[in-house]
């Protein structure tokens, strides 16, 4: 699958389902070996009701791999002293969740989302719970330096039309930041 892919595009493989540490490590060094190269967005859940992330095995996960080379985007519950230790542990990013998975809520942790902007020295990438444009708007405009987004476009009745917007609400909100908001 991997021929397919076209030149200029980083693949960004996901240890979603890891349980733990050790899973999580397993799975970016098997995504490595097929070829999707050194990015790994690092997503550990031991909650499979909730799917909140285990902060402290995505640290663990973040150290080892770090080591190894990786550029490790870790998934995480905005919490400052947890982002300051995947800081210590060689993270690239950080990825706070804005609410729950596929919960489409928005900025549910719009506060502590913005401690970790104001005070962590990476880009901030919100991730988890962003449902509409408006919220992706909103996220850059805290100073985000970027969003993922999932099942906005997933639900969407018209996906093209979706993505479109929500890149549009993307390069708003970050004008607006820049503008000096």
């Amino acid at each position: 699958i991997l021929d397919y892919i076209p030149e200029g595009i980083t693949l960004l493989p996901n240890t979603s389902g890891a349980r733990n540490a050790e899973e999580a490590v397993r799975i970016a060094r098997l995504a490595r070996e097929l070829g999707c190269g050194n990015f790994v967005k690092i997503e550990i859940m031991r909650d499979s009701k909730y799917l909140f992330p285990d902060n402290q095995e995505t640290i663990k996960a973040t150290e080892i791999l770090a080591k190894e080379g990786f550029v490790v985007m870790p998934y995480m519950y905005p919490d400052l002293n947890v982002a300051r230790d995947l800081v210590n542990a060689g993270a690239a990013s950080v990825m706070p969740l804005a609410s729950p998975i596929g919960s489409n809520k928005g900025l549910a942790t719009k506060e502590f989302i913005q401690i970790l902007i104001d005070e962590i020295d990476l880009p901030i990438i919100v991730d988890a719970g962003i449902g509409r444009p408006s919220q992706a708007c909103e996220a850059m405009e805290m100073g985000a330096a970027a969003i993922m987004a999932n099942t906005a476009l997933a639900t969407a009745g018209d996906l093209p039309m979706m993505a479109s917007e929500i890149k549009n609400a993307i390069e708003a909100g970050h004008k607006a930041y820049l503008a000096g908001l």
